[in-house]
């Protein structure tokens, strides 16, 4: 019932960006930009009443290429926008839109978690108005061997023959936005087990997720008062 290690950074991008993170769980990284909300490069792609929310997903090659055509690849980048819709008071910027990149630094299982988490904190970097976090992990197993349901898995435990199941929450509010699972289970009761395991997890991270936000708040309010550097706030944002 354990997640694996959390490593929180905000900030972490010096480009010309709104907001910026990464996130490590375990041996999985991913880093999540986000520009906007800027105007629509054409008419057509307007939104009288709401922003559009585009979100592109890449990952490095062995190589370090960049490479997002995969049709995995295409279909993360949909659960991570429909799970980011959910909470993300589009309505504010009519005509706007808002752009988010996630990278996928190293890949050990979860990525679309890593993604999910690293959009949230990207965003609340970004100063965009959320109506609640939105918080990711997964859970799972071997449960035609076994009664015992993993969280949080890595890529050996997503295996052949493994049930895997990543799930989003809005954690404040109890709301689930976002669930997948493409492996045949044994029983609705193991449905249930394991929607509630990820659920739990997902809660577990929203609170490494917070810690990580508050420091990073009291830094710059430091800094606002003239007790800290920016150059600290960077160094100082891990959780």
């Amino acid at each position: 019932n354990e997640v694996r290690h959390i490593r929180v950074q905000m900030g972490v991008s010096n480009d010309c960006v709104s907001g910026s993170a990464l996130v490590e769980m375990g041996l999985t990284s991913a880093m999540a930009t986000v520009v906007g909300p800027i105007d629509c490069a054409r008419r057509s792609d307007e939104n009288s009443d709401r922003a559009v929310l585009q979100v592109s997903f890449q990952t490095l090659s062995p190589d370090r290429r960049v490479g997002s055509s995969d049709r995995r690849i295409i279909e993360a980048a949909r659960c991570v926008q429909r799970a980011i819709e959910s909470a993300l008071l589009l309505s504010i910027y009519p005509k706007q839109r808002i752009c988010v990149v996630v990278t996928i630094l190293s890949d050990d299982g979860g990525r679309l978690c890593a993604a999910i988490n690293a959009t949230t904190l990207a965003l609340i970097d970004a100063g965009l108005p959320m109506r609640d976090w939105v918080c990711s992990c997964s859970a799972g197993g071997r449960l035609f061997e076994s009664e015992d349901v993993l969280v949080d898995l890595n890529r050996a435990e997503e295996g052949q023959g493994s049930v895997f199941l990543p799930a989003a929450i809005m954690p404040q509010r109890g709301t689930l936005v976002l669930t997948q699972c493409e492996a045949r289970l044994p029983s609705w009761n193991s449905l249930e087990r394991v929607l509630d395991a990820a659920i739990n997890g997902c809660k577990t991270i929203f609170l490494a997720m917070k810690e990580a936000v508050r420091a990073q708040a009291a830094l710059r309010l430091k800094a606002q008062a003239g007790l800290a550097h920016v150059t600290e706030i960077h160094a100082s944002s891990e959780s």
